[in-house]
């Protein structure tokens, strides 16, 4: 790997470029193998700024605001798993770039499974944080806002909930306390969908893969296919969001692939601890090759594959931890 950028030289720019006529924004920064840092639902680019510049140090990162996210367009339109994915391979054409490794965080991370599973031979490595698409279970808000009428209770409580939340995080400040990422960026997803765009793109996006049950993608029959996939699991112990359980049981299922768990972190590793963090991607950069799968590969992986992909001995205990 290069010789790491010095802090001072690195420059974090927002640029934005037009996809199909819509404005995609993006956070980018630094040279060498690129980085694709996908947010998770209700986020955008800034969940990544904390340790964004420490892997620009090694990494051309580049960091998109996601279709009916952030400052990127939110027309209406299918903001399904499939139609971001292919959002960020004509992203990544446009800027240049024939391939890159994903890193995605929660929904991000189950938009960097379809987008491996749909271009392979655009994905080097996945980097997978904390990812939805493992497993049933979901914080029990996310599961509610999915109901009939959600919209209308989202309306009418954002303004007053976002007051609330930002003068609690003021008190706890105030008393010398640190204000835990989880509920600070939980509570600034929660404000931006004042904006009716905003808040339909956040509703048909989050209707795509969770309903009242929990979540209803999930890749668990799929991921034999990582096989050659260089893949690390990146998961905070305390997520109260996606429970690290998800991801001890997706290794068990990813032949080599890694994971690193964070004793204190919750559902944000990158912002509770962004040089751990970036010290295990860029780890996992250095000591792995980039996967060279062809549609050629993948044609034979798929034709190869098992009859079935489910131990019926563990499958129905998988299904009851799931169910909470």
């Amino acid at each position: 790997m290069r010789a790491p950028t010095p802090l001072r030289d690195l420059e974090l720019r927002r640029e934005e470029v037009r996809l199909h006529g819509r404005p995609i924004s993006y956070l980018t920064a630094g040279e060498g193998p690129v980085l694709l840092l996908v947010h998770g639902i209700a986020s955008d680019s800034e969940v990544w700024r904390s340790s964004l510049a420490l892997l620009a140090r090694r990494a051309t990162v580049i960091a998109p605001d996601l279709p009916g996210h952030g400052v990127s367009g939110k027309a209406p339109g299918d903001y399904s798993l499939g139609s971001l994915a292919s959002s960020l391979r004509d992203l990544l054409v446009t800027l240049g770039h024939e391939r890159a490794t994903l890193v995605g965080h929660s929904l991000g991370g189950g938009v960097a499974m379809q987008f491996a599973y749909m271009f392979p031979e655009r994905t080097e490595r996945l980097v997978l944080v904390s990812p939805g698409g493992l497993g049933r279970t979901v914080h029990l808000l996310l599961r509610a806002a999915t109901l009939p009428g959600s919209e209308l209770v989202i309306a009418g409580t954002v303004g007053p909930i976002a007051a609330l939340g930002r003068a609690s995080a003021a008190a706890v400040r105030h008393l010398g306390l640190r204000v835990a990422p989880d509920l600070g960026q939980i509570g600034r997803g929660f404000g931006t969908l004042a904006d009716g765009d905003a808040r339909a793109a956040f509703l048909d996006t989050l209707r795509s893969v969770v309903t009242f049950s929990g979540q209803r993608v999930d890749a668990s029959d799929r991921l034999y296919l990582s096989a050659g996939m260089p893949t690390l699991l990146l998961w905070g112990e305390r997520d109260p969001i996606i429970p690290v359980g998800h991801g001890r049981r997706a290794k068990e299922r990813m032949p080599g692939s890694r994971l690193v768990t964070f004793a204190e972190s919750g559902h944000f590793p990158q912002i509770d601890d962004p040089h751990g963090f970036a010290a295990a991607v860029l780890e996992f950069l250095q000591e792995t090759a980039p996967s060279c799968l062809t549609p050629e590969s993948w044609s034979e992986r798929l034709r190869d594959a098992p009859l079935t992909n489910e131990d019926p001995t563990t499958a129905g205990r998988e299904r009851v931890r799931d169910s909470g």
